[in-house]
């Protein structure tokens, strides 16, 4: 069975997905779960028509994630989500997950805590941070790593910062 690797990145699919995170990781399918961009065929052609066809990949609703999440595959996997709330929705489908790799998440009106020094933009609320502290307490390793050749910041030492 192959490894599943996550990541939060309010951007999805995206260059640094495929150039970067895929050939570091041995990605061979990129699953990108995102209610919103699922449901309109103009944003998913536009996330994916710069991914290489060696990648099998399907962007599909929170929803649709379980039941393809529980199809066994011999493939290593990028499961790929906005927030950090979608996780909650998905928990069970990605348990024995490698790393939950914290990326990009904008500002938003209810974020109140930045991750300072990093290279990139990283935002969470006060229920991101309950979110990512109960997968954390669930057994899941969660860190913020912008690209795979930046520096790497545990989950615990994100918490010292804020």
């Amino acid at each position: 069975m192959g490894k599943v690797y996550v990541r939060v990145d309010d951007r999805l699919i995206h260059g640094q997905t495929v150039v970067s995170w895929g050939p570091t990781l041995g990605i061979k399918e990129i699953i990108g779960i995102d209610d919103v961009s699922a449901k309109n065929p103009m944003l998913k052609s536009i996330m994916t028509m710069g991914v290489p066809k060696n990648f099998k990949t399907e962007i599909v609703t929170s929803e649709e994630a379980l039941p393809l999440l529980a199809k066994e595959s011999d493939d290593t996997r990028l499961v790929i989500v906005k927030f950090p709330s979608v996780l909650e929705k998905i928990k069970e489908g990605i348990k024995g997950c490698e790393v939950i790799y914290l990326g990009n998440i904008a500002k938003r009106p209810d974020t109140n805590h930045q991750l300072s020094g990093a290279t990139g933009i990283f935002f969470l609320s006060d229920d991101d941070i309950r979110v990512v502290d109960d997968l954390v307490n669930s057994g899941f390793k969660v860190c913020f790593q912008q690209l795979p050749n930046t520096s790497l910041t545990e989950w615990a030492d994100f918490k010292k910062q804020i």
